[in-house]
């Protein structure tokens, strides 16, 4: 990460990204072109909320096609609101797990149906438990699968680590792998050539894909807050929202 945007400051504002010609050049992508009739979505979400960050916008188009789509949580999130009194661990697995149902309730998919798994890893120690997540995925997934994660080099340790085990799994079964920048998007300059430009793909949302996805993110309440027991602004606050709800989503194929 650029240890001049650490998290906590406000990092690359969206006007800067607007003026990208690395980000305007890269091509568009359709959903059937990114997941074809017939392939499975696999989503490897590190915490509880970046389904949503990542592809909210995809998952609000795959809607009709929901037994088309599998979740993985890793983590439970309880580690995002460290030293807190108001958000302790116990009540942050509790809450995220239903902010994340509540999210994806908002893209239109049935609760009572969704395939979900929830691995339980401890938050911030993904790293620890690689071989067994690589071991996990490699024996799930399917060679006709999509396995959509987030990016191997986003500037998180737990989005490294899970998108490093999602290569490796991917490999090992055939999947078709595609990541996904969140913080990325925080520390990285506009034609940074740490992005990996020539892999980048715009998949353009409609404006209920984004009014969804805006929906879906707003149903994170412990992230949108700021935490009055320790001062510390929310972890989604506006300048960061504004990055993750334009009218396009990312992914690196």
């Amino acid at each position: 990460m650029n240890a001049q945007r650490p998290f906590g400051v406000s990092g690359t504002p969206l006007s800067e990204w607007q003026n990208s010609t690395a980000l305007r050049g890269a091509l568009s992508i359709s959903l059937e072109e990114l997941v074809p009739l017939g392939a499975r979505l696999v989503v490897l979400a590190p915490h509880p909320d970046d389904e949503i960050l990542a592809c909210g916008g995809l998952l609000a188009g795959m809607f009709p096609r929901q037994e088309d789509v599998q979740l993985i949580s890793v983590t439970d999130g309880e580690g995002s609101h460290p030293g807190s009194t108001q958000w302790p661990q116990s009540r942050l697995r509790a809450a995220r797990q239903q902010e994340s149902q509540c999210a994806m309730a908002s893209l239109g998919f049935d609760i009572d149906r969704v395939a979900w798994q929830r691995l339980g890893i401890a938050d911030g120690h993904v790293a620890e438990q690689a071989e067994s997540l690589i071991a996990l995925l490699s024996e799930d997934l399917r060679s006709t699968d999509v396995l959509l994660t987030t990016w191997r080099h986003d500037g998180h340790c737990d989005h490294e680590a899970v998108g490093h085990c999602a290569a490796q799994a991917a490999a090992n079964s055939g999947a078709t792998l595609v990541e996904v920048p969140i913080w990325a998007w925080h520390w990285a300059e506009p034609n940074d050539p740490r992005i990996p430009w020539g892999q980048a793909r715009k998949l353009l949302l409609t404006d209920e894909q984004q009014m969804r996805k805006r929906r879906a993110i707003h149903a994170h309440f412990s992230q949108l807050q700021p935490d009055s027991s320790t001062g510390a602004a929310p972890v989604l606050d506006p300048i960061t929202l504004e990055r993750l709800l334009q009218p396009f989503e990312l992914v690196f194929l």
